[in-house]
């Protein structure tokens, strides 16, 4: 019994693996002959029956009790052909249909991905013959519109998306204008186009877009004023009277405000991100640890470097961020004159100095123009004048200003600025030991307002431009279209949004040389009536060129009468000026007619002097 237990257990064991290795070597085999099968058939039927065989005889030795394993050892045996043969026909069947099967798959999925990819390769070119067409149409073969478009479009409400183009368009024509050029189209055309476009797409009126395509390249000018629309980054300036920049910032990001230092040049300076709080309405705020203030304000103050215990002069004061800018730098000694024209902006003026506990400020309400009579010739050591301007540097604030300048305003901005400057120049002292300078400043990227402002400036009194102590900034123009400028004015500094992410701004220092007004300069109304006199006197003269007698006393009569207004100029500034330096100056050169005649009658009296002394 033991033994055929053992002998069951043996077989089964010993028929798992054969069977498995049969089903594998059926799978991977190769088909064999009809000649091999049936050989293989007859030797395995003559196995199986001496199989039989001895499973009889061992059955009948082992006893009538081990029957049942006998017969259980014969069915489990896997050399049993039956079962060899059944297992064999299903296998091979199962095999054929999987077989088929997956290749019927296959050749379904062969057939998706090649349709797939057909379809992706169609799109992929229709795509690229878009474009092709796309470029073709719009980018190597732009084209101006006509008079009957343009009058077309002018009967329907602006097309925003085909200004935009048209824009682009121009602009990129623009950058290489002998390759891309409309045959028969000069660059004024496109030039004009272009500012119509800009016009009409952002708003500018005409004078505005034609002073910033002046000032800039068609490519920059588009970065301009694409940084005019978006809005400039909220600025704080560490009041440090009061606390330290760190330890401020690191109150503001425990309120929920998101901040970083402003830049390098700055070390009081935060820029914000975004706050959770108002960020003009927190504690902080409230008991003045900081300022909100544009970066751009930092600068004047900062090219004016204020020192302890002197006397400085604001003259455009009011909200008051560079005053108490001011009296930080110099820590609360010293004394400032806040002066501000405008009542109504004495309020606010006088409610930050309190607030950011600035005691060293005086201030006071006068025209700026009158400021000298009233604190005196030669008296501060340094004064800063943030003048009243147009605005240009600053659209994104105030959008007003696209519409709502023209010419006549800015050139009564520039006289008025031209009288602040020489107000201030005249306020400070040149024997000053740690001062003597003037910082201008505006708001305005217009050259007449800064450039010829302070261009004016050092013609009419003793002073010369220092560096602004700016290690950034685009230095300001020397020469403008017709207009040229002192080279010195390579050391003032311009700042422009799409540049340093700042308001647009103008920075200029001046020290002063001396506090003798220069004699020879005169004022501008004498100007403009020696120049009247002048444009009289040419007048007569061409009408009396016939009569040679009467030309003669006609430019003495001229010469008395501008000694007479320089004489008047003398008596008003008090001082003595030289009557042959202003003749000089007002002399009137004869036109090359005139020279050539009168050295013709030369020639011809000494030709007449040679013919009468040769008959003689």
């Amino acid at each position: 019994m033991p033994a055929a237990k053992f002998n069951k257990k043996k077989a089964v064991k010993r028929d798992d693996p054969q069977s498995k290795r049969k089903k594998k070597d059926e799978l991977f085999t190769p088909k064999r002959g009809k000649k091999e099968e049936e050989n293989d058939s007859d030797l395995s039927d003559a196995l199986g029956e001496e199989e039989v065989e001895d499973g009889m005889l061992d059955g009948d030795e082992l006893g009538s009790g081990s029957g049942s394993g006998s017969g259980s050892e014969v069915s489990s045996d896997g050399d049993d052909p039956l079962a060899d043969d059944f297992f064999h026909g299903s296998d091979e069947e199962n095999v054929s249909r999987s077989v088929s099967g997956s290749d019927s798959d296959e050749s379904d999925i062969e057939e998706k991905s090649r349709a797939i990819d057909e379809e992706r390769a169609r799109e992929e070119k229709d795509a690229a013959d878009e474009m092709q067409l796309n470029i073709k149409e719009e980018s190597d073969e732009f084209r101006l519109p006509t008079k009957e478009e343009l009058e077309e479009e002018a009967l329907r409400p602006p097309d925003i998306s085909n200004l935009q183009r048209r824009i682009r368009e121009i602009v990129r024509v623009l950058t290489n204008f002998k390759a891309l050029r409309q045959e028969g189209a000069t660059r004024k055309d496109y030039v004009e186009q272009l500012k119509k476009d800009i016009g009409s797409y952002y708003g500018y009126n005409e004078f505005l877009t034609g002073v910033l395509v002046e000032l800039f390249p068609v490519v920059e000018l588009m970065e301009l004023i694409e940084a005019f629309e978006k809005p400039r980054p909220i600025c704080l300036r560490t009041n440090t009277l009061k606390t330290r920049r760190r330890d401020l910032a690191d109150v503001l990001i425990n309120r929920g405000v998101n901040l970083d230092p402003l830049s390098k040049w700055s070390k009081v300076g935060l820029v914000v991100y975004d706050s959770q709080v108002p960020i003009g309405a927190t504690p902080e705020y409230m008991a003045g640890f900081y300022m909100l203030q544009g970066a751009s304000s930092f600068l004047p103050v900062m090219a004016l470097a204020p020192q302890e215990k002197e006397r400085i002069v604001d003259m455009a004061a009011a909200p008051g961020g560079k005053t108490t800018y001011i009296a930080a730098l110099m820590k609360n000694s010293g004394i400032i004159f806040a002066n501000e024209m405008k009542v109504p902006r004495l309020k606010s003026l006088t409610a930050n100095l309190h607030r950011m506990g600035v005691t060293n400020t005086v201030v006071c309400n006068y025209d700026g123009k009158e400021l000298p009579k009233v604190l005196g010739m030669n008296t501060a050591d340094r004064v800063l004048l943030d003048a009243p301007c147009s605005g240009s540097g600053v659209i994104s604030k105030d959008e007003s200003v696209k519409t709502s300048k023209s010419l006549e305003e800015i050139q009564k901005c520039a006289q008025l600025q031209k009288q602040l400057i020489l107000a201030a120049i005249d306020m400070v002292d040149a024997n000053s030991k740690s001062g003597g300078y003037i910082v201008y400043s505006t708001c305005s990227i217009m050259v007449d307002e800064n450039e010829a402002v302070v261009d004016y400036a050092l013609r009419k009194r003793n002073v010369k431009l220092v560096p602004c102590g700016l290690d950034f900034g685009r230095p300001g123009f020397i020469r403008f279209r017709e207009k040229r400028f002192h080279p010195s004015l390579e050391k003032t500094r311009r700042f422009y949004p799409h540049v340093h992410n700042m308001d647009g701004f103008f920075v200029a220092k001046l020290k002063k040389m001396s506090n003798k007004i220069p004699t020879t300069q005169s004022s501008e109304a004498l100007e403009e009536e020696a120049v009247e006199e002048e444009d009289i006197e040419a007048e007569k003269s061409a009408n009396e060129k016939t009569d040679g007698e009467c030309l003669h006393p006609q430019v003495n009569d001229g010469k008395k009468r501008k000694k007479v207004v320089s004489e008047k100029h003398e008596v008003e500034n008090g001082e003595e000026s030289k009557p042959g330096v202003e003749k000089r100056k007002k002399r009137k050169f004869p036109s090359r007619e005139e020279i050539s005649k009168a050295r013709e009658e030369k020639r011809q009296a000494l030709r007449e002097k040679k013919a009468g002394g040769s008959k003689k």
